[in-house]
């Protein structure tokens, strides 16, 4: 085989010596080191052993849906011999080969069968797929070597995510990804390789495509880092882990999914030095930054956040908590999962599996005697019921919900069961917020609307009102945007909120009610940032459309 990829160039005299010494360490065939260390890719490799051999290559569909000639082969030999009988005639038997040099492969399943051996040519990750689909849950007292073989996989996907190009080329990745800023990376395979695309500013920007060979390599390496269990590719798995950048620690969160070319992965970048836990970094203007102060320095009450998921709900609890965050009061959290650590406040992970949910944490931590509690999410009765006992009692609750407004949590909270006049005794105020992209300081250009543009957001004409646009440049990598600002809406509770609520009044009516009474809505936010050059009408109606 050596010799035919020389013959061939798809392999360089340097490599296969560097191959071969690798193959000299670790007993394997020749083919399995070079694929396993990307040197060739299997495709590659199954094309020069067809042509050199005048033989077919196996395409997916020859793959067989049910086991040829069951109780006749042995998984275990199949598996050593990384060969798939594909279908049975009276004449001959056609058989996927990784290796067709190996000729006692092929004169094996022809003795075993009684009839000669059609060799097709098949990549390796294809005829280990149809292994695992064909001949699962085989591996018993009678067949012990499919373990064996298991182990040998899961000892190849360790040296695999160890070699030194594959360490270097996920360092460079995340390194990347926290330069650009951005706040997850995303790795999906597809059959012409690894997909990698960073999320900047909330959009997914395209990176670059990496080669087959590297798709179960990077994936495996992420998987070590995170304590995962690189053996198990069947199901999703989640983890952390914690990788130096320019000098500082950042902390990931990892997520794995079994996909239909392998594994898809998504590191959530939890980068502390970015992160923003002050009410005017994060867009809050003075008036309501001065309303959210004093719901939440009320000596007890429920603060809701509320938005859909990646409207930074938890970054605006974080900050809240920074601001409560006092050697007077003792502050417990409950999370799903826990995003950043804060200092001087005791934070749970939830564990459904233990019995350990947002309510049952709730109720465990009535009894430690805490004066501030945030649950990460209020989902149910339960929760709702504990959160407001625990409110009745003397604490201060923060919690999200995922809602459109602000009226509509209040109305939520009653849907789920709660009690009117319960919602209304305890319920301090609730925060609808979104993230509307920043515009970059150095590019953004300003224009003057025309009346109908205006008109359509409410707005009179208006001569001296200036709006901006993305322009795009080095300082923003092109998109004319840097950074995220939040547009919000607070609705405070008062005396005539709560008989709406105790009459269950619709969502509209309440809204109603508390914009005469003060509240901007969320779009008359954006409209100001409009108007202050941090954003675009796009991204304000993008945001706000559906809500």
């Amino acid at each position: 085989m050596a010799a035919l990829l020389l013959d061939r160039a798809v392999l360089a005299p340097e490599t296969l010596a560097r191959a071969r010494l690798v193959q000299a360490e670790t007993g394997e065939a020749l083919d399995r080191v070079l694929t396993r260390l990307g040197m060739v890719s299997e495709r590659a490799l199954a094309e020069a052993c067809a042509g050199a051999l005048a033989l077919p290559i196996a395409a997916a569909a020859d793959f067989p849906g049910e086991v040829v000639a069951p109780g006749r082969l042995s998984p275990r030999f199949l598996r050593r011999a990384r060969a798939v009988p594909l279908r049975e005639t009276a004449e001959a038997v056609d058989v996927a080969l990784v290796d067709p040099f190996d000729g006692f492969a092929a004169r094996a399943i022809a003795f075993a069968l009684g009839r000669p051996v059609r060799a097709f040519v098949a990549e390796g990750r294809d005829v280990e797929e149809a292994l695992d689909r064909l001949y699962a849950g085989h591996a018993g007292p009678a067949d012990e070597g499919t373990a064996a073989a298991d182990d040998a996989d899961l000892e190849r996907m360790r040296d695999l995510s160890s070699d030194a190009p594959v360490v270097r080329l996920v360092n460079g990745l995340i390194t990347r990804a926290v330069d650009l800023q951005a706040s997850d990376i995303h790795l999906e395979p597809a059959e012409d390789g690894l997909k990698v695309r960073f999320r900047i500013d909330g959009a997914l920007i395209d990176q670059e495509v990496l080669a087959p060979a590297l798709r179960a390599a990077v994936v495996s390496r992420i998987k070590v880092m995170a304590g995962l269990d690189i053996a198990e590719r069947r199901l999703p798995q989640d983890g952390r882990l914690r990788f130096a950048v320019r000098g500082h620690d950042i902390d990931f969160r990892v997520a794995t999914a079994p996909v239909i070319h392998g594994e898809a992965v998504v590191l959530r970048v939890l980068d502390r030095s970015h992160l923003a836990l002050d009410f005017a970094a994060l867009g809050f203007s003075p008036d309501l930054t001065a309303a959210w102060r004093r719901a939440l320095h009320r000596p007890h009450g429920i603060v809701l956040v509320t938005g859909p998921t990646g409207s930074g709900k938890t970054t605006t609890l974080y900050a809240s908590l920074t601001e409560l965050n006092t050697a007077e009061r003792k502050i417990l959290t409950v999370e799903d999962p826990i995003e950043y650590r804060l200092d001087g406040i005791s934070q749970t992970q939830v564990r459904p599996r233990i019995g350990l949910d947002f309510a049952s944490a709730l109720r465990s931590f009535l009894r430690q005697d805490p004066d501030v509690m945030m649950v990460g999410e209020i989902r149910d009765l339960e929760t709702v019921q504990v959160a407001i006992q625990a409110s009745l009692t003397g604490h201060t609750i923060l919690s999200t919900l995922h809602t459109n407004d602000a009226a509509s949590a209040v109305t939520r909270l009653l849907d789920m069961g709660a009690e009117p006049y319960l919602v209304t005794s305890t319920l301090s105020a609730v925060l609808a917020q979104r993230l509307v992209r920043r515009l970059c300081p150095a590019c953004r250009e300003a224009y003057v609307p025309t009346a109908e543009a205006l008109a359509a957001l409410g707005l009179p004409p208006r001569e001296d009102l200036r709006f901006h646009r993305a322009v795009g440049c080095s300082a923003c990598g092109g998109s004319g945007y840097r950074g995220r600002v939040a547009v919000t809406e607070l609705l405070v509770m008062s005396d005539a909120l709560a008989r709406l609520v105790l009459a269950r009044a619709e969502a509209r009516d309440i809204a109603r009610t508390a914009t005469a009474e003060g509240l901007r809505p969320m779009l008359q936010d954006g409209i100001d940032k409009v108007a202050a050059g941090l954003t675009t009408v796009d991204e304000v109606l993008r945001v706000t459309r559906d809500g």
